[in-house]
């Protein structure tokens, strides 16, 4: 038995089987190569779900960490600490928006925008306590918290976890019409992904988050961007929404806001949604702490000063056309934006994940999602020269 099967057998005997990772041991990473414990080298195709837009062990932000874990890590939100406040500043300073409150992961962001939403509309829009409304939609993927599953129209992540949560209407993705109906006098927000990374790599139709802004608007419903996988650089724009302007007003981020060393996420908004919340509303013992703080401004400095929004526009437009004339038999479709891109495979080829498992023999860590869609979304720092290897590779598996 080798190293990594006793790994594997370790992680199997003492985990709890929530997840089902490629039989892959990583031990190692260097901007968008990782390596296995027998020392075989991989082009990382997931950025753990977009969470290393910046790479593997990015040279700033391991300064960043090393100089901030030896003076201060952890005050609680008790104290005040010299990094909250300059991180926050920067925070809103790169959203445009007057306030910003930090958690860590993306699914307490998500969670903090509901109970913004909610109490907004209680105090702001004057609904009747205990009715509000937010309006998502089918196929989101906004988090697994017993809240945020309430709202899933995946089956999986529901069953066994109820009762479920109140308070949430489920239309179509991508039907402004459907939208419009939706909306009651009880509606505080729409919370939507500009595109559905988990639901497949869906991509809505041109405009579609700028109409559902200006009905939102229009109705006095607050307009929700769920921006923690497509935000930072991830689809060619600093955030997707700047595609068409659709401006939200409340913004949600994470992920690559800790620069893959650190769970960092955020909430921005303006004051007249942030204001609602007073001492002791909400919070979290860890959220805004100055390891966090640290790391999140050096994570955004990388991700602006080196280009790299820029960088996944320019690469993604090639990464797609070149996977597109493959003219593979099993392939249906290839969408994305930037280096979120999608491969959907046809049903009668079978799933996807026996082409991620045919892709890491070759070199290449990618993962299905949605059961028939592989997803490619390699850390922003990659090059030509890099995507042009992994192709030899993918159209050995596609043909």
């Amino acid at each position: 038995m080798n190293k990594s099967d006793e790994l594997i057998n370790l992680s199997m005997n003492y985990s709890a089987k929530n997840y089902n990772p490629l039989p892959v041991v990583l031990c190692r990473g260097d901007g968008i190569w990782v390596y296995d414990v027998e020392g075989k080298r991989y082009l990382d195709m997931l950025s753990s779900y977009s969470a290393l837009n910046q790479g593997h062990c990015n040279a700033k932000i391991v300064k960043t960490v090393k100089e901030q874990v030896e003076k201060l890590t952890l005050t609680s939100r008790a104290f005040h600490n010299d990094q909250f406040g300059v991180f926050c500043k920067y925070v809103c300073e790169i959203t445009k928006k007057d306030k910003v409150l930090l958690m860590n992961t993306g699914a307490e962001a998500v969670e903090t925008a509901i109970k913004a939403a909610r109490k907004w509309g209680y105090l702001q829009k004057k609904v009747k306590e205990n009715s509000a409304e937010i309006i998502v939609c089918e196929n989101n993927f906004h988090g697994r918290t017993t809240t945020i599953i309430s709202f899933s129209s995946e089956e999986q992540y529901r069953f066994g976890f109820g009762p479920y949560t109140p308070g949430f209407k489920i239309i179509p993705y991508n039907d402004i019409d459907a939208l419009k109906k939706a909306i009651t006098s009880n509606t505080v927000g729409f919370l939507v992904e500009p595109i559905q990374g988990e639901g497949g790599v869906l991509v809505p139709d041109d405009l579609y988050l700028k109409h559902a802004a200006d009905i939102c608007h229009k109705e006095n419903v607050l307009f929700m961007l769920d921006e923690i996988q497509t935000g930072l650089g991830r689809t060619g724009k600093l955030f997707a929404y700047e595609y068409e302007d659709a401006v939200p007003d409340v913004l949600i981020l994470g992920k690559a806001l800790g620069g893959g060393f650190y769970p960092v996420s955020a909430v921005c908004a303006n004051n007249n949604i942030m204001d609602v919340f007073t001492p002791g509303d909400h919070g979290s013992t860890f959220g805004g702490n100055p390891m966090a703080c640290a790391i999140g401004k050096s994570a955004l400095e990388v991700i602006i000063e080196e280009k790299l929004a820029d960088n996944a526009k320019q690469l993604g437009d090639y990464f797609m056309n070149q996977l597109r004339a493959i003219n593979s038999p099993y392939v249906k479709n290839v969408r994305g934006k930037g280096l979120l891109i999608g491969v959907e495979i046809k049903k009668e080829a079978g799933k996807a994940r026996p082409f991620c498992e045919r892709l890491m023999a070759e070199g290449i860590l990618a993962k299905e999602t949605h059961d028939y869609v592989i997803r490619f979304a390699p850390p922003l720092v990659i090059r030509k020269d890099d995507i042009d290897w992994a192709l030899s590779k993918i159209k050995k598996i596609l043909k």
